[in-house]
């Protein structure tokens, strides 16, 4: 069938306004937040109805077109990047939260529904939605779900895969497949919505999902912890854990990070600090003021020079903004910002640390260091310019370095960014081939012709 037969028959399903021919719209969607290069989409689709998300995915499967879901595309690992030749479905025009069942706890959402929006949306009916990865304010659940994100509260809360309790989807024939349940418990049938949980778009169509939800917590205390050096701080974060203390949050950011974050928005934070652990401990008031001292004795048992105490909302926004904003703040610096997951047991954190250190100094880059250390998923930012040939040769030999020292260390490619295209060459590094071929072999029956996301991951 010729393309514009194709664009007919895509037209006929969800409408001519969605359906994207031209060639600045196209560009729009063929990248993402990856340092990868872009590749231009055929068509880019947008369905407004489950129903015409399933004629749409049987549709592509008809005519061997590869298809790539996209919700806001700042995944981190070329996950939405698409196959030439391509169609990209966007998920923007199911954004609706269809249901939040404050008795039960748990609620019912299209997958393009925007992360911060869901949890605002949840706080009004007063339950807890905790995964909070730093894109909320734009990502999508059903990329969250896609991609299994974290997030600051993860150390505690846990990540996306924790609150997944069911997920519709469209196999490539178009047919409806449910999975999970309204239930607390459900052990009907193969597991087939955790199968779903960081599939990354290559083995279905997310259609609904059903999150858990929680009661909130009713007290929470943030505090900034100063260390002058980070190995302080990062052996700070294991006897914190050692202790037998789950905060919320624990985060660390190093001075580079610190003097960047601070200039970009004049956070007041303390710019000559070598490092800065992020703490906030939630739960109960007696719980609250109990593990707050703990965690202050620990911080200075291990060589903390001051902690701040947030006194109230507004100090506390302020404190985790700062947090939030070590990214942009970073990619500001540089043409090429290179953001890394590769994550560790936490009680090797300090050594993760040290590594990074020393991989800096050897391949002569500049690595601001942040991440959710109490998680041990670290976020090593590499700034550099792509185009400076020798530094970017530089720039792949570090990545490959950082990999091999996480996994050395019992750690894993990816915490919460996923493989996508970026780390899918290295999943041998860390499974093995007989896992590739497992998941391959599966893949082949759930996708006989190829086109749910091609390329990712298994490659």
């Amino acid at each position: 069938m010729t393309k514009e037969a194709l664009t007919k028959e895509f037209e006929a399903i969800v409408g001519a306004d969605n359906v994207l021919t031209s060639e600045t719209d196209r560009h729009t969607y063929s990248y993402d937040a990856a340092v990868l290069d872009s590749v231009m989409p055929a068509l880019v689709v947008r369905p407004t109805t489950s129903e015409q998300l399933g004629k749409v995915t049987a549709l592509c499967n008809e005519n061997g077109l590869p298809l790539t879901v996209r919700g806001a595309g700042t995944n981190l690992s070329g996950g939405t990047i698409p196959h030439p030749g391509g169609v990209v479905v966007l998920t923007n025009g199911m954004s609706n939260i269809l249901e939040i069942n404050e008795e039960d706890m748990y609620a019912v959402v299209e997958p393009g529904v925007v992360t911060s929006k869901f949890a605002a949306a949840v706080a009004a009916k007063g339950l807890f939605y905790p995964p909070d990865p730093g894109s909320q304010t734009v990502s999508t659940i059903g990329g969250n779900v896609a991609e299994n994100a974290g997030g600051l509260r993860g150390l505690k809360y846990g990540v996306t895969k924790d609150y997944v309790m069911g997920v519709d989807f469209w196999d490539v024939n178009g047919e409806l497949i449910k999975t999970g349940s309204r239930t607390v418990k459900c052990v009907t049938g193969y597991n087939l919505a955790g199968l779903m949980v960081a599939s990354e778009g290559t083995l279905g169509v997310f259609d609904k999902i059903i999150l858990k939800l929680v009661p909130p917590p009713q007290a929470a205390k943030s505090m900034m912890a100063i260390f002058p050096s980070m190995k302080a701080a990062s052996e700070t974060v294991a006897a914190i854990i050692a202790n037998k203390i789950v905060p919320a949050t624990l985060e660390m950011m190093d001075n580079f990070t610190i003097r960047t974050v601070d200039n970009f928005r004049k956070a007041g934070l303390p710019t000559d600090a070598a490092a800065l652990l992020l703490i906030e401990v939630d739960g109960h008031p007696a719980q609250v003021e109990d593990e707050a001292a703990k965690v202050e004795d620990i911080c200075k048992q291990n060589g903390c020079t001051e902690i701040k105490v947030a006194n109230d909302a507004a100090e506390r926004d302020a404190v985790w903004q700062a947090r939030r904003d070590a990214l942009p703040a970073l990619a500001n610096l540089k043409p090429t910002c290179v953001l890394e997951d590769a994550t560790v047991p936490r009680s090797q954190i300090p050594n993760m640390i040290a590594a990074l250190e020393e991989i800096s100094n050897k391949y002569d880059l500049t690595i601001g260091t942040f991440g959710h250390a109490g998680d041990g998923n670290l976020h090593p930012t590499i700034l550099t310019d792509k185009r400076n040939k020798k530094e970017w040769e530089r720039v792949e030999e570090a990545i490959e370095a950082i990999f091999e020292r996480a996994l050395a260390m019992g750690g894993t490619l990816s915490g919460e960014h996923g493989i996508g295209m970026a780390k899918s060459k290295f999943m041998i590094d860390e499974t093995s081939k007989g896992t590739l071929e497992y998941a391959r072999r599966m893949k082949s029956v759930l996708d006989p012709k190829g086109i749910l996301n091609p390329g990712k991951i298994i490659g």
